[in-house]
């Protein structure tokens, strides 16, 4: 079973020469999603990631702003968790793979940053962010998570949703968020990856399972301050989202893509929806220090 139905693509582009395989990738993925992001268009969801919603206990009172949509508040209520891991306000924040800018604008209205950029590979999501979210403070840039582009210690904190598990180099990303953070700076990380591959590999991803990723944590030259399985939140969110999606899949789709569309969306009684309620899939939420010598 596939992390995300992005994945599959990339099955093919590990049969491409190594040399050449990253690139590959990239264009892949990049083509995936520019072709979310026209078939929603402007007024369609700001967010496309899987939402949270705390197991067990009422949903978080936000008080969110008329230009914040109700139905997005389960994508708001990820961002608002991973956003509270460190002290924004007042600080010069990076969100690496900000898709459709629907959290960036949140947390730029919600965590006051001084500054905040949101940075994408997608040119289409990039103009659609532009178009839609116009605050003080927030720019948002077409840009390569593998290759940021902006100079050395730049950014206090980087903000990273959901968006890692496409990467082709993770070990990479991560050299360039500690390049660009300043000493002492936090990186928010959350994302999902295989919960254990038992010594299988399902479909050529570029990162495989949750040891994986720790592993290219822990080598990053960051410190691990935090670490939180959020898996439940996440099941509890689909659950209760799960219509809405269904519905919006419906609504946009042609008919042909509405199946596949329906497990990008992790509706209920998809197969990704499963990997993440049987946890064959974990969901994880890091904080990760940059030394300040």
């Amino acid at each position: 079973m596939s992390v995300r139905p992005v994945s599959l693509l990339l099955t093919g582009a590990a049969r491409v020469a190594p040399a050449s395989r990253a690139t590959v990738q990239k264009a892949l993925l990049r083509r995936v999603y520019e072709v979310i992001s026209r078939r929603f268009g402007d007024d369609g969801t700001a967010f496309l990631n899987y939402g949270y919603a705390p197991p067990g206990r009422p949903l978080q009172d936000l008080d969110l702003t008329p230009e914040e949509a109700q139905e997005d508040r389960f994508g708001i209520q990820l961002y608002n968790l991973v956003a509270s891991g460190a002290e924004l306000a007042g600080r010069d924040v990076l969100e690496v793979g900000c898709g459709r800018g629907g959290g960036t604008a949140f947390v730029a209205r919600h965590h006051r940053p001084r500054r905040l950029v949101g940075l994408d590979l997608a040119k289409r999501a990039i103009a659609h962010c532009r178009r839609t979210h116009h605050l003080p403070g927030l720019e948002f840039v077409r840009g390569d998570a593998e290759d940021l582009p902006f100079p050395d210690e730049s950014f206090d904190v980087v903000l990273n949703v959901e968006s890692s598990h496409c990467y082709p180099d993770m070990e990479r990303f991560l050299a360039e968020v500690r390049r660009v953070l300043r000493p002492g700076g936090t990186l928010l990380l959350a994302d999902l990856r295989h919960t254990d591959l038992k010594g299988e590999r399902p479909v050529a991803v570029p990162q495989d399972d949750v040891p994986a990723l720790r592993r290219q944590l822990a080598a990053s030259g960051m410190e691990i301050v935090e670490e939180e399985d959020i898996t439940a939140g996440v099941v509890r969110a689909l659950e209760l989202d799960s219509e809405r999606r269904r519905a919006m899949v419906e609504s946009s789709a042609p008919p042909g893509l509405r199946e596949q569309l329906m497990d990008f969306a992790a509706v209920k009684g998809t197969n990704l929806f499963r990997a993440f309620s049987e946890r064959d899939v974990t969901y994880l939420r890091f904080v990760l220090r940059k030394p300040s010598g």
